[in-house]
């Protein structure tokens, strides 16, 4: 009973904010975990979800383990329609039975290792992760080009990365770094080691997305997406750059879910759906992802990402293994490391 008041309670005001009737809550609103305006240009997709198909979707600055959580405690009352995570957490949702499956508009065009068979999770885009750095915030310090640079003493106070233990992009810096020094899903001991002694340079763990701090200067260089370093660049017009590790790193992709026993099927469809058709998956292009539809990548972004060359040092890993190693490390991270 608690859980359907706070949601009714969720979309009276998120439908006031859109400037909606309350009454229409039920039927034109669907509710998405981890969709942050300011990440992944969900700000666009949003609107657009809303102006072409009247489903409301407001946004939500959970990460991808806060939303896992979440739909865990809800197991028995959903909250949520739909989820975005990275894939390590669609797949334990699935494993733990947390979501349903569904195939949605072009399924066929999503390829078999970026998807769960049944539907369960399947990927709308990915991203590579590198460093997202803040030229003019390094006040003339070179701009570092492999991961042992960001454990000299002059990055000290620079870097930042997202928590390990909750936020995906954090954990996928772990599993690149990790692979980049020697490491495998078996053996974190390079990371961890790699952590430890990066804390003498005293970096800033956020929990939640922190573009906007690494524009205003607060995180020099951050451990994150090609997609929001070039945002920065081209779309914020930040003097930001974005490195691919000398020494290599991963690309993953992020996936959508919808939830198990969701309150409003409907609307939620409608939702995964749309992340796929052409508008949906150019939205995502424009921002600078890798959509899942090799068809739908924009020209004008792939003109602006770094060379084929810088990209050939970033590899795929098995996503399954990934995901059954996360609560692992997470526990030697916190123990070792935090």
């Amino acid at each position: 009973m608690l859980i359907k008041t706070l949601r009714a309670a969720w979309l009276a005001l998120a439908m006031m904010m859109l400037g909606a009737s309350p009454a229409h809550a039920a039927a034109d609103t669907a509710i998405c975990y981890n969709c942050p305006p300011e990440w992944a240009d969900w700000a666009t997709q949003l609107q657009a979800i809303a102006a072409d198909t009247g489903v409301h979707v407001p946004p939500d600055s959970k990460n991808s383990g806060q939303s896992l959580a979440a739909l865990i405690a809800e197991r028995h009352n959903p909250m949520a329609d739909v989820v975005y995570y990275g894939v390590t957490f669609g797949i334990q949702a699935a494993e733990q039975g947390l979501v349903q499956p569904y195939k949605p508009a072009h399924w066929d065009a999503i390829p078999d290792d970026m998807k769960n068979p049944e539907g369960k999770w399947f990927a709308v885009h990915s991203g590579t992760l590198g460093f997202m750095v803040n030229v003019d915030a390094l006040h003339g310090v070179p701009v570092p080009q492999s991961w042992h640079d960001l454990l000299k003493p002059e990055y000290r106070t620079m870097v930042g990365y997202l928590d390990p233990g909750s936020a995906f992009v954090g954990y996928v810096a772990a599993v690149a770094v990790n692979r980049a020094l020697g490491g495998t899903l078996s053996d974190f001991t390079p990371a961890i080691t790699w952590f430890q002694t990066l804390q003498a340079n005293s970096p800033s763990v956020p929990r939640q997305t922190a573009y906007a701090r690494v524009l205003s200067g607060e995180i020099p260089i951050l451990l994150d997406y090609d997609f929001n370093a070039y945002r920065a660049r081209y779309q914020d017009h930040a003097n930001v750059r974005f490195v691919i590790p000398q020494e290599g790193t991963i690309r993953v992709p992020y996936v959508m879910s919808l939830v198990a026993n969701d309150p409003n099927p409907k609307a939620a469809r409608k939702v995964l759906d749309y992340v796929l058709s052409d508008k949906g998956q150019a939205i995502w292009a424009d921002a600078y992802l890798r959509p899942v539809r090799a068809d739908a990548i924009s020209p004008r972004a792939v003109r602006r990402f770094l060379p084929a060359s810088d990209y050939a040092r970033a590899d795929t890993v098995d996503y399954a293994k990934m995901a059954a190693a996360q609560r692992g490390f997470a526990k030697r991270y916190a123990a070792e490391v935090q």
